[in-house]
């Protein structure tokens, strides 16, 4: 009796317990799942390639690095500049004398000196250089072509950093698009076993027929590993150059198939010598060089400089002037100096300077030389990258017509598992490399707009 009260007494309320269940249980794990599934899906992000470029570029410390040479330069100029005002300083001090011996004797006549004195000197001075400021204009000359140096150097890293970055998205998207491939080809290779099996169980096919397809579904998973492993690599690098966290898994929009038709390769270098920031920093320095070399000339040259100066000197132990106890004196003057020796030992160093004027010549036109071998370099791998796709695409299609014609064979036991397969495999090689060769074709483009110094404008 005891033992059936009690199994009684449990099932009185069946549906208070369901209710405890789920309000202790059920609830709980529902929440959790909600919980821990936004976590995770808060981390993926799908990006664009303008999105991916701003967040690269604004996160970038090699811009930012480049942007504080800017900085400094501006300053260096600002000091340049600084250096042509007139130069003034002031200063006050306080001498104290004592004067054991004070008695100066004159023959007859004796001359009594106070055994102490107090004297304060104050000094206000003013300086302007007229000849010779020319120097100065060089400095400030000099200092301002380095600063427009300083700038192309941000563009130049802009440009860098862009490029980098859509070389990772790209990569990116072509590992997504052929993990696509893997997936579709995968779930058709299903298909075929399925037939298959039901072929053998029939017995219009032997078993090897069967294995024949299950191993090459098997090599299509290997290759979709290989590809899991890379899109983890590229995925957690592009994470790093767009300071994201690197848990963020990236999911890439639709990109843009560049397919824009070419000139001739004449065009695109000469847009390259125009545009090539390299080349103008070259030009700048070259400036710079040219600038140095002028005020080098100039050090031979006399310098004549303007001056006024006030004094006070007071003699009375009190610091606050009082009436015929100190003396204001007011001078101004010119000032007139010329260093002659610089006649015979500034040849040299004029000479020197021409020497590195001439290397930074050189050097231009060993850029000039690198720039056109680049552009020639992106100009045929963007024309190539063109002619791939085209015949990939023939290839495609005739990979499709002949794996539809073997499908068709296999399906009324004409053709073998084996020339089945091998048409399989020939249509998923030819999708796989059309999804890259369209890829390579827009990194090309883009690499083709580096070249040419195009790529941010």
């Amino acid at each position: 009796m005891t033992m059936t009260t009690q199994n009684n007494r449990h099932n009185l309320h069946p549906v208070k317990n369901v209710t405890t269940i789920f309000k202790n249980y059920i609830i709980p794990a529902i929440v959790l799942t909600l919980l821990f599934g936004s976590t995770a899906n808060a981390q993926d992000r799908v990006i664009t390639l303008d999105e991916a470029i701003k967040l690269g570029v604004d996160n970038s410390n090699v811009v930012k690095l480049s942007h504080a040479k800017v900085d400094e330069a501006i300053s260096q100029y600002n000091q340049a500049k600084d250096q042509a005002l007139p130069s003034g300083k002031a200063s006050f001090g306080y001498d104290r004398a004592q004067i054991p011996a004070n008695k100066v004797e004159f023959g007859s006549s004796t001359l009594n000196l106070p055994s102490s004195a107090n004297a304060y000197l104050g000094n206000i001075s003013l300086n302007e250089v007229i000849l010779g400021a020319h120097k100065l204009r060089y400095a400030q000359q000099s200092t301002e072509l380095l600063a427009q140096v300083a700038r192309l150097g941000v563009d130049n890293d802009k440009d860098q950093i862009t490029y980098d970055i859509i070389e990772s998205y790209y990569t990116l998207y072509k590992v997504l698009q052929s993990k696509k491939v893997v997936e579709q080809n995968i779930a058709t290779i299903d298909d075929q076993i399925k037939q298959a099996q039901r072929f053998f169980d029939q017995g219009l096919v032997t078993k090897n027929d069967v294995l024949r397809f299950q191993l090459q579904r098997s090599n299509i998973q290997l290759t979709g590993i290989d590809l899991e492993t890379n899109r983890k690599i590229v995925n957690y690098n592009l994470d790093v150059l767009l300071g994201l966290p690197e848990t963020t898994q990236l999911a890439i929009s639709e990109i843009v198939k560049e397919n824009q038709q070419v000139g001739p390769v004449s065009g695109y270098v000469d847009t390259a010598l125009a545009n090539r920031i390299e080349v103008k920093q070259l030009d700048l320095r070259s400036k710079v060089a040219e600038t140095n070399i002028n005020s080098i000339k100039n050090n031979t040259l006399p310098t004549l400089a303007a001056s006024t100066s006030a004094y006070y000197i007071g003699f009375s132990a009190d610091p606050i002037p009082q009436s015929g106890k100190y003396i204001t004196p007011i001078t101004i003057g010119l000032n007139l100096s010329w260093n002659f020796s610089s006649l015979w030992d500034n040849k040299n160093k004029v000479t020197q300077a021409k020497i590195q004027q001439q290397e930074v010549e050189l050097n231009k036109a060993i850029e000039i030389n690198e720039v056109k071998k680049q552009v020639n370099q992106s100009y045929q791998n963007y024309v190539q990258a063109l002619d791939k796709i085209k015949l990939l695409q023939t290839s495609i299609d005739q990979a499709g017509e002949n794996n539809k014609i073997l499908e068709s064979k296999y399906r009324s036991n004409i053709a073998s598992a084996t020339d089945r397969a091998d048409a399989e495999v020939l249509l998923f090689q030819a999708q796989i490399n059309l999804e890259l060769a369209k890829a390579d074709a827009g990194l090309a483009y883009y690499g083709l707009l580096k070249s040419t110094g195009k790529l941010n404008k």
